[in-house]
């Protein structure tokens, strides 16, 4: 199976992730981890990569597609991946559809976990940590045993900059500008599911679990 995984930023779509591909065996790719893989084998496009990244600058989609074509080719992508991160634009999700004419595959499942922007805010603005030992907490679903206190060495908890509610409403706002081009473009094609993020974690996967029955 050929999937592809969409969500705002606090939507869960790491731990579903892993939950997909431990179930279905097939290998998890997202951008980051193409990259440094087309690095590290020093491929002619992993190297240009490499050089738009140390400028600090975007590497060109055709880079991009170029790697995703490489990554996309080897043995352990035979029964299928699970795209994350990837594509980011309507550019690249019509760049991504002409590979993958041309490579004969097709994707089976857009996945969408979707959570409401006001319970998303309130996810990704309930963090907090320690400055000192590090470890993170959060005041709705992982809350230390004193308020405001770590548990580990006493200290008074932080609230990170981007974790503010202004940066985090901004961050939505800018997310979800980009990904609906690329919703729109999948639902148009008839790949798009939508699931609802806001279940309990066994319960979003039982509903991605249930649609993927319907291809493996």
């Amino acid at each position: 199976m050929n999937l592809i995984l969409m969500g705002l930023p606090g939507a869960g779509k790491g731990t579903q992730a892993e939950r997909i591909v431990e179930k279905y065996d097939i290998p998890h790719i997202s951008t980051g981890d193409m990259f440094r893989l087309a690095i590290k084998e020093g491929t002619e496009l992993g190297q240009k990569a490499k050089s738009y990244m140390d400028e600090g600058a975007l590497v060109p989609d055709e880079v991009t597609i170029g790697i995703v074509k490489e990554r996309l080719s080897k043995d352990d992508c035979n029964k299928g991946f699970l795209l994350d991160g990837f594509p980011r634009t309507l550019a690249q999700a019509e760049a991504l559809d002409q590979l993958l004419s041309e490579m004969n595959r097709s994707i089976d499942y857009v996945l969408h976990v979707e959570v409401n922007k006001d319970e998303l805010v309130e996810r990704l603005t309930g963090r907090r940590i320690c400055p000192t030992c590090g470890t993170a907490y959060h005041v709705i679903f992982n809350p230390p045993k004193e308020e405001g206190i770590c548990d580990k060495d006493g200290e008074t908890l932080i609230q990170r900059e981007d974790d503010q509610p202004s940066t985090v409403k901004n961050r939505l706002e800018v997310n979800l500008e980009q990904t609906q081009p690329m919703l729109d473009f999948y639902s148009n094609k008839g790949d798009l599911v939508t699931i609802n993020g806001s279940q309990e974690i066994n319960s979003v996967f039982n509903d991605i679990n249930e649609k993927l029955k319907t291809i493996s």
